[in-house]
């Protein structure tokens, strides 16, 4: 057996060509261009390659891009005024604040700042609570609504399967803990305390690897034909590699996200769906907003 390789890529290329279809959409119906403000405090290298790279998806596809870039030193009070004027600034239909921020600000307080109806990233407490009532609103966290896209684009089933995410972060494990429960699978989250980890892992006909640790998900954590969703990019010695060790999973699973070209580009292209759906609902119908 060789497992199917999914192809990030065209499915992202795919899913930025329908946002730009969307933006044009709601021009044309003179509701004007979506605006995305992206607030990026730090030094971190990696941070603002991100925001470039989001930027430039962002005006391909039609969207208004405004990065703020407040300084190093920067107050908590600092980043919630910004973020309460950007709240209020009718241009600006999804907001999001690139992490992590400097150690002095409470970034829970800064997110949870951000207004529910323009909350770019699905983190805002309440829209998490909305998909974890099995009642998503307007917007899902981007990374695990990208692995939920890639599953359904390449006709993985869901329904009555057995899935085990490993990894319990509110970014990635939680949230698609929560998608797939929505989408009725049987769900396991696995953790650092959790016994005899392979063995839950073979049992999984969906595994969701978002641990961090690279190369950890060998043959021996894989059931023969499961769909493997490989979350984790850890940059080593200028290689950047996944949680699943590709080798020899590949000649087991029957389903494959490669690391990069996986779920990688999946996640500005959600962002950026995130950012149209978010503009539709203020402009079309401002009572859902």
């Amino acid at each position: 057996m060789s497992a199917i390789i999914v192809d990030g890529k065209a499915v992202a290329a795919d899913v930025r060509a329908a946002v730009s279809g969307e933006c044009a959409a709601l021009a044309a119906d003179g509701l004007g261009s979506p605006g995305l403000a992206v607030v990026l405090c730090g030094d971190d290298a990696a941070s603002a390659l991100y925001v470039r790279n989001k930027g430039r998806a962002a005006e391909k596809a039609g969207i208004r891009f405004e990065l703020h870039t407040p300084p190093d030193d920067s107050s908590t009070d600092d980043l919630l005024r910004l973020v309460h004027r950007l709240d209020q600034d009718d241009d600006v239909d999804g907001i999001l604040v690139q992490l992590p921020l400097p150690r002095q600000i409470d970034a829970t307080a800064v997110i949870e700042s951000v207004s529910p109806t323009k909350d770019a990233d699905g983190f805002h407490p309440f829209n998490f609570g909305r998909l974890a009532e099995g009642h998503p609103g307007i917007v899902t966290p981007g990374t695990p609504e990208g692995c939920m896209e890639l599953m359904r684009r390449y006709d993985v089933p869901i329904a009555g399967r057995r899935a085990v995410v490993v990894g319990r972060s509110t970014i990635v494990g939680r949230p698609i803990a929560a998608m797939l429960t929505n989408a009725d699978a049987t769900v396991t989250v696995c953790h650092s305390k959790t016994a005899d980890l392979a063995a839950v892992c073979r049992e999984a006909d969906i595994l969701v690897a978002a641990i961090g640790r690279p190369r950890m998900i060998t043959a021996e954590f894989v059931k023969p034909g499961a769909c493997v969703i490989d979350v984790g990019i850890t940059p080593v010695d200028g290689i950047v590699m996944g949680d699943v060790d590709r080798e020899s999973v590949e000649r087991v699973a029957g389903w494959l996200t490669p690391v990069p070209g996986g779920v990688g580009p999946m996640t500005i292209a959600m962002l950026l769906r995130n950012t149209v759906r978010l503009a539709a609902a203020r402009r079309r119908r401002p009572e859902l907003a």
